[in-house]
């Protein structure tokens, strides 16, 4: 079973068509090839497991706020309003503003992992070829593509469930009145609550695209004898 998955997970990653049809005929599998059906199982079952290993990252504590690559910055409108706290000396209400809506994108993320679940059940052996055959972040797009619109209905109502139960929402109201009562700026009033569920969104892809690229380029993700002489050819 772990060769067949470690067979599977260089499919699903591998850089060239070439070197994938090479490893489809010649790796032993019964007759000396690999089924469709046991290549869209196996696509599946990794695809299973990529999730799995990244969505839980992001639902811990600190998974958005403390992984510089999703943490949650404020929208572009409101960039000056945390600069402007800071420089009169609130940065701890700045910084407890910012950590709010981190912590709402690390709740709504819980809701992800059944929805991406019904999205590799549903992947047939053409959507498998034509992510084996893809680009070096198919998986991933073939997730986004199928998930995105019923992921942002799970996490929007989520977020904004976060935002009233730990108080946010109170928060940023003191936060914006605050500001749009210093002297000389323009009154503010984004939707935070779209904002954090669309910059959830983006942080789910990212960190499985992490994955997809950690298992194309590092020797190290190559945890079986197979994985490491197969991705010999592409080094």
């Amino acid at each position: 079973m772990l060769k067949r998955l470690s067979l599977i997970t260089l499919l699903i990653f591998s850089t060239s068509c070439d070197e994938l049809q090479n490893v489809v005929n010649t790796l032993p599998n019964g007759d000396g090839g690999i089924s469709d059906t046991m290549i869209a199982n196996g696509l599946r079952q990794a695809l299973d497991f990529g999730i799995n290993k990244q969505v839980s990252k992001l639902t811990q504590k600190d998974g958005f706020y403390k992984n510089q690559l999703v943490k949650i910055l404020l929208p572009q409108e409101l960039q000056k309003v945390d600069k402007t706290l800071r420089d009169i000396g609130l940065s701890s209400l700045a910084d407890e503003g910012l950590k709010l809506l981190n912590r709402a994108a690390e709740d709504a993320v819980k809701e992800a992992t059944p929805i991406f679940v019904d999205a590799v059940k549903g992947i047939t052996f053409n959507d498998a070829k034509n992510i084996l055959l893809g680009p070096d972040n198919s998986a991933t797009q073939y997730l986004q593509g199928r998930t995105q619109t019923a992921l942002y209905g799970k996490f929007n109502p989520v977020i904004q469930n976060s935002f009233s139960k730990v108080g946010a929402d109170q928060i940023w109201t003191n936060i914006i009145t605050k500001y749009n009562s210093l002297p000389l700026v323009n009154p503010v009033n984004p939707d935070l609550t779209d904002y954090v569920t669309n910059e959830a969104l983006k942080g789910v892809y990212t960190m499985i695209s992490v994955e997809e690229k950690n298992i194309r380029t590092k020797v190290s993700s190559r945890t079986t004898d197979l994985l490491k002489k197969v991705f010999a050819l592409q080094d």
